[in-house]
């Protein structure tokens, strides 16, 4: 019992956001469907969860060209960053979902072309379908950079 309220003492103390119950803010694009029936993006803090984006265009339909599937999947993820007051600039974390390995050089040249150096760690998985038509998936974590 000792130990137990040790490390929960120590867990308070460590992280008063935990403690204190952080407050998580929906992000939504202004053009993004209201009841999606997920989010969009959420905000803790400094720390935004940007949910997994395929590349379909507003209207729901995903481009015939891979590579301007992926341009659009980031630049979906793009509109969710800036909702937050955020660029691709503040993205720490990325995880790319793939229909097929031979898509990931594609891919990964837009990849390259959106992010600057710094880039962001990344996880490239290959599945065996997602959940629609296309073929890309990604979703990100972005962190608010001290802007002085």
């Amino acid at each position: 019992m000792r130990n137990l309220l040790i490390t929960s003492v120590t867990l308070i103390l460590l992280c008063p956001s935990f403690a204190l119950g952080a407050d998580r803010k929906v992000i939504r694009p202004k053009n993004a469907e209201q009841n999606a029936g997920w989010s969009y993006g959420i905000l803790v803090e400094d720390t935004l969860y940007v949910s997994g984006m395929g590349g379909e265009d507003a209207a729901g339909r995903i481009p015939a060209n891979f590579e301007a599937e992926v341009k659009q999947s980031l630049e979906n993820i793009s509109a969710v960053l800036k909702e937050a007051g955020m660029t691709s600039d503040d993205v720490v974390s990325v995880q790319v979902y793939l229909t097929d390995s031979a898509l990931f050089e594609s891919m990964n040249t837009v990849y390259k072309a959106y992010f600057k150096d710094p880039k962001p760690t990344r996880t490239t998985v290959v599945i065996s379908k997602l959940v629609g038509a296309g073929h890309v998936e990604i979703t990100a974590t972005a962190r608010r950079r001290d802007r002085h």
